[in-house]
């Protein structure tokens, strides 16, 4: 077997193999031998055909198997041979300029790049030092008492923390916009549901009040045709109704479930859950910086094949959130590819990346947080600590949350080799949906 490589692009290689014609011709007459045993053709008795008829019927199908099977082999034999690591399936072309006494073809495929990272000792990653205190505590009781509240109707002008019910139909050069009609929505003022220009006109209305007023929008709206334009709205009051919260006692601890240790009880819970949702968000916060600084310190050329392949991965997922089952990417309701693959080849990128870090730091999955992770993913279980343990017993599972905790580690072994810094937050201002 005779092998030569070419580069075709940076990840593209074209390998050409050429066997001689003499192997061929021998495992074609091995293998018509081995029919010649059980085949069937009328006036000949099984094991008694000659050669020549078996050679006439079945000569053509069994070099094609052959050539099949020989080129498949061959194929596996010199990537081993070249040291090559294909990341797909290669595209097979018979070589026409292939001598007599040989059989010769191109198998072209893209390889997986060889990854050297660097600048990671310059990947600077602040970590949040999150302050929780009483008031952020009575802060996220009054939005458990706003919660429970209860509207009552009244008959004055609207203020702040009243719900105003109302009929709005918002026209662009005399045509209704898109989503800018609505019956009976109700609006709470002082929330900012709604644009500022539209939520101030709400402000001293009272119940069957009707008025026009127009709602600049911002230059930065998600709908392009409506940025930075002046919309005419027109508005018929149905309502005003007065919010009703519960008191800050054992009643409102029991609304939530708490039956045991009243308010103080539903106290401690809060707090837990804010410190819980904050060290989530904070892990997700340095993780983003981790990957980030990864991906600008080591710019790094992907294969094609893998970024489709992770691109109809993804394409599939979302369509399963939507709960299509049909995921062929043909569906009328599938995402366009092409607007997924930005995101795909950073997945891509991202993973090459880690697996180095892995594998050059010999970093091996911490079983203490791999059970963590578990505990974790079953938390929400009634039976919880049965999942977990029927988790930690199934390696098919088990197979796809150790990827998530090693890069877990990954994320863990950038900061501590990087440039770490600290920086007090107050609860507050940390979980604002702009942070």
């Amino acid at each position: 077997m005779q092998v030569t490589v070419e580069s075709t692009g940076k990840l593209e290689r074209r390998m050409r193999i050429e066997l001689p014609a003499e192997r061929i011709e021998k495992e074609v007459e091995s293998r018509l031998k081995r029919v010649g045993k059980t085949a069937k053709i009328k006036g000949f008795r099984p094991g008694k055909i000659p050669a020549n008829v078996i050679k006439q019927h079945y000569g053509s199908q069994v070099r094609q198997e052959v050539l099949s099977d020989l080129m498949g082999q061959s194929y596996r034999d010199a990537v081993r041979q070249e040291n090559l690591n294909p990341v797909a399936q290669p595209r097979i072309e018979p070589d026409r300029s292939s001598k007599a006494d040989s059989f010769a073809y191109t198998a072209t495929f893209e390889v997986l790049p060889e990854v050297k990272l660097q600048g990671l000792d310059k990947i600077v990653v602040t970590v949040p030092d999150i302050e929780i205190n009483d008031a952020d505590c009575a802060d996220m009781l009054e939005n458990l008492r706003k919660q429970k509240s209860t509207w009552s109707t009244v008959e004055r002008e609207s203020a702040k923390d009243d719900r105003v019910i109302v009929d709005f139909d918002g026209k662009l050069k005399g045509e209704t916009i898109k989503g800018g009609k609505g019956n009976e929505v109700p609006v709470v003022l002082g929330e900012g549901q709604m644009l500022p220009d539209f939520e101030k006109a709400l402000f001293g209305v009272r119940a069957a009040d009707e008025k026009s007023f127009k709602v600049k929008f911002p230059k930065d709206y998600q709908a392009e045709e409506l940025q930075g334009k002046k919309v005419e709205f027109s508005i018929k009051v149905h309502r005003v109704e007065e919010r009703q919260m519960p008191p800050l006692d054992d009643g409102l601890a029991e609304l939530y479930g708490v039956t045991d240790g009243g308010l103080e009880k539903l106290k401690a819970d809060v707090m837990d859950n804010m410190r819980r949702e904050s060290e989530q968000r904070k892990r997700s916060d340095i993780r983003q910086q981790a990957m980030t600084g990864l991906l600008d310190a080591n710019p790094l050329e992907v294969p094609v094949a893998m970024i489709e392949q992770e691109a109809h991965s993804m394409q599939h997922e979302v369509m399963r959130q939507y709960g299509i089952e049909d995921h062929d990417h043909t569906h009328e309701h599938a995402p366009p590819i092409e607007n997924l693959r930005p995101g795909a080849e950073k997945r891509v990128r991202l993973s090459l990346l880690i697996r180095q870090i892995i594998d050059d730091n010999k970093i091996e999955v911490d079983s203490v947080r791999l059970k963590e992770r578990v505990e974790q993913i079953c938390a929400g279980y009634e039976n919880a600590e049965e999942m977990a343990a029927m988790y930690l017993g199934n390696p098919q599972v088990m197979s796809q949350i150790e990827p998530m905790v090693m890069e877990d580690q990954a994320v863990d072994w950038i900061v501590k080799n990087g440039k770490e810094r600290q920086k007090k937050i107050s609860f507050k201002d940390y979980m604002k949906p702009s942070a």
